[in-house]
């Protein structure tokens, strides 16, 4: 009798935790992308799953291996937003290991925009704070501009909903203004590595 497994689907069509190959199989057939992984016993699939692909991603069985290129020491930041406006919220990821290093959120009625910036000055905080020296991955070409021009330039206007949003934002412009910092922000090339590490799997 064959040994049970169980299979991790960390990006594919409903992801989760399965006990058969058919249903993993099923989340993953067609999407383009997928990332899934066997595990021997429940516990270290559920505590892989939590700490995300990134730490088991390589030349393994079952798995979709990253291109190299980028820097492993490194910090990953991305935004999710449910509706444009909608709940929003951001994390910064450790590219090494694909530990979670911050979440915030989620805000009433922000844009994944917003949140990408946000995400960023987080992490420059973050680091200056720590006197760690590694660069900071972003994929969204819009936040990183707004980032070098200390200035956030969503078309969003503020409202009694999203006044947090807003708080947090100007914020980050001061922290902008009265800092300076050493950290290089880096474009994250999706097509050549796949999603950031520190994306939310919601596409």
């Amino acid at each position: 009798m064959s040994k049970k497994k169980y299979y991790i689907v960390w990006k594919g069509i409903e992801p989760g935790i399965y006990d058969s190959w058919t249903e993993c199989k099923r989340q993953i057939d067609g999407f383009e992308g997928a990332l899934y992984k066997s595990f021997d016993t429940k516990e270290t699939a559920e505590e892989a799953y939590s700490k995300g692909p990134w730490e088991y991603i390589g030349n393994k069985k079952n798995t979709v291996p990253l291109t190299s290129g980028f820097i492993r020491d490194s910090l990953a930041v991305d935004a999710a937003c449910s509706g444009n406006p909608g709940k929003m919220e951001y994390r910064g990821v450790y590219v090494g290991t694909g530990r979670e290093i911050f979440r915030i959120g989620p805000y009433e009625q922000g844009t994944n925009n917003i949140g990408e910036f946000l995400a960023i000055v987080h992490g420059l905080a973050l680091l200056k704070k720590q006197d760690r020296n590694i660069p900071i991955y972003s994929d969204s070409m819009n936040a990183m501009l707004w980032v070098k021009n200390k200035k956030c330039r969503t078309k969003l206007k503020p409202g009694e909903a999203n006044m947090p949003v807003f708080d947090l934002i100007a914020r980050a412009e001061q922290w902008l203004q009265n800092n300076s910092y050493k950290t290089t922000i880096l474009k994250w090339e999706t097509e050549k590595w796949g999603e950031i590490p520190a994306d939310f799997g919601r596409k």
